[in-house]
């Protein structure tokens, strides 16, 4: 079982501790998430009862690329993940050279966590068309990993079409492809292009077991099972190493967790509430479960 530290809502100047503190303490990967502005949104967060954003004006949604760089050049081993980028609402070549230099930058410790947006206020600002997102995202994942074979490449589809031509740096080893989102969209693009499933959401044991029945249907039909994919879900119950066991048995292959978001009062009182507090709850967690593990 993986752990991966979810880093959602993180002021800036934390990560580079934070990544510091999962590389000494056995965490797999650092996951950071991507908006592009806040604005009174004319579209609805769909995981959301109120259609609102968990989240304020002033909450801080660094560079996904610029950051997963600099906690690389402060780190080893704990790779990088994005929980999860949008692609989309970008140019494709912005997208490719992004990536391509981080993942060169850390070694190839980049994952590229994607998903479609429910934000169209973004896709109108970045000039992209919000409404063939998802058909330009099935476009793109095989575009982007022809453009980072590295060498003279040339791709010509619907949406997308170029070459030859190169880019450079291009990462030693193909970059990993996760896709997020639970609607059966999503699911039936990780079974049918994805090296994994991230979830983007917390989910009940329940929800995550009609989650897996589901995503085994999807890679059914292109002559996959849940082997072939790593599935990375957060997971709605208290922290156990017995928790964990019993998922990995079937099928998870990792889960994510924010060890603050469990802090208690004396916690608080001890450490505050910014990086001390995160990096001892983060401490707590790794001797209490992923040491057992």
């Amino acid at each position: 079982m993986e752990f991966w530290l979810g880093a959602a809502f993180v002021e800036t100047g934390e990560f580079l501790g934070l990544a510091r503190a999962a590389d000494r303490l056995g965490y797999d990967t650092v996951a950071i998430s991507d908006h592009i502005f806040y604005t009174d949104y004319d579209a609805s967060y769909p995981y959301s009862d109120t259609g609102a954003p968990p989240y304020k004006p002033d909450t801080h949604w660094p560079d996904v690329w610029v950051t997963i760089g600099a906690m690389a050049a402060v780190t080893e081993r704990v790779r990088f993940a994005t929980n999860v980028y949008i692609p989309p609402a970008r140019d494709l070549f912005t997208v490719a050279k992004a990536v391509s230099t981080a993942a060169a930058l850390s070694g190839d410790r980049a994952i590229f966590g994607v998903g479609v947006g429910w934000c169209k206020d973004e896709f109108l600002q970045t000039g992209q068309d919000f409404h063939t997102r998802g058909k330009r995202l099935d476009e793109m994942i095989p575009a982007l990993r022809t453009l980072w074979q590295g060498g003279m490449v040339e791709h010509h589809g619907t949406f997308y079409d170029f070459g030859p031509l190169s880019i450079a740096p291009v990462p030693s080893k193909p970059v990993p492809v996760y896709i997020g989102g639970d609607s059966d969209a999503a699911l039936r693009r990780a079974a049918r292009v994805g090296d994994g499933w991230i979830g983007n959401r917390i989910y009940s044991e329940d929800q995550l077991e009609d989650l897996l029945d589901r995503l085994s249907g999807f890679l059914a039909d292109h002559g996959r099972t849940l082997d072939d994919l790593d599935v990375i879900a957060p997971i709605g119950a208290m922290p156990s190493a017995d928790l964990y066991k019993k998922w990995a048995d079937r099928g998870v292959n990792g889960t994510m967790a924010a060890p603050w978001w469990l802090a208690s009062g004396d916690d608080k009182a001890k450490h505050g509430e910014g990086l001390e507090l995160k990096v001892a709850t983060m401490e707590r967690f790794a001797d209490e479960v992923i040491a057992k593990m």
